[in-house]
């Protein structure tokens, strides 16, 4: 006859204990892993380069945030707060860092991805946009047919200084016969009052100087 071996009661309690702490333990460091980083730790992330590409330019780098995996996601789910798949119909980047964080957006939010670069660098027939420069002026554009009338769309960059570059995208959206639901950026330089040119949209920065 085989015989039952039985865990004694108090040694049996102890196991449960520690399995349960044990398991708490792990799921803890799973959430530690997992958790999503707040704007501060991505704006720890972003190096200062002074006088870069000139002489009183304080450049601000993006690298370290893309080269780091939970920072990278979490800025993209951080621009894309409040929206979900089914109500963007397309994600529009601004050449040209605005690409990777629209992209990136794109395939988050299960949109297209449309692209706004400067003059000259699409194949196809496009419409244009000029916008002012502190010296002359400059032009973005996009392809005729890259939305449809009364599509919805996130417009996406890196950086918003002076919101030339960011006023003239939009209008080349509203061009097209689209909606922008949002204009979404990563950093913003508040002291160079870019939001005042986009009065008429959302507007949503996650990091601020």
């Amino acid at each position: 006859m085989r015989r039952l071996w039985k865990i004694p009661l108090a040694d049996h309690a102890l196991y449960s204990l520690t399995e349960l702490v044990s398991n708490l333990f792990n799921q803890n460091e799973e959430t530690m892993i997992a958790s999503p980083p707040r704007a501060d730790e991505i704006a720890s992330a972003i190096r200062n380069i002074p006088d870069f590409p000139k002489i009183g330019i304080q450049f601000k780098d993006i690298t370290p945030v893309l080269a780091d995996a939970r920072l990278f996601s979490g800025s993209i789910d951080l621009l894309t707060d409040g929206l979900k798949p089914g109500i963007v119909d397309a994600v529009v980047g601004i050449d040209a860092r605005g690409f990777i964080f629209a992209a990136a957006a794109a395939i988050k939010l299960e949109a297209g991805f449309v692209p706004i670069r400067k003059k000259g660098k699409l194949p196809y027939q496009t419409h244009e946009e000029e916008y002012e420069l502190e010296y002359g002026t400059a032009a973005v554009a996009v392809h005729v047919d890259a939305l449809k009338p009364g599509s919805r769309v996130l417009l996406l960059d890196d950086l918003l200084a002076t919101g030339g570059t960011a006023a003239a995208a939009a209008a080349l959206v509203q061009k097209l016969g689209a909606t922008i639901l949002q204009i979404s950026f990563l950093i913003e330089l508040s002291f160079l009052k870019g939001r005042e040119k986009l009065k008429q949209y959302p507007i949503k920065s996650v990091v601020q100087y």
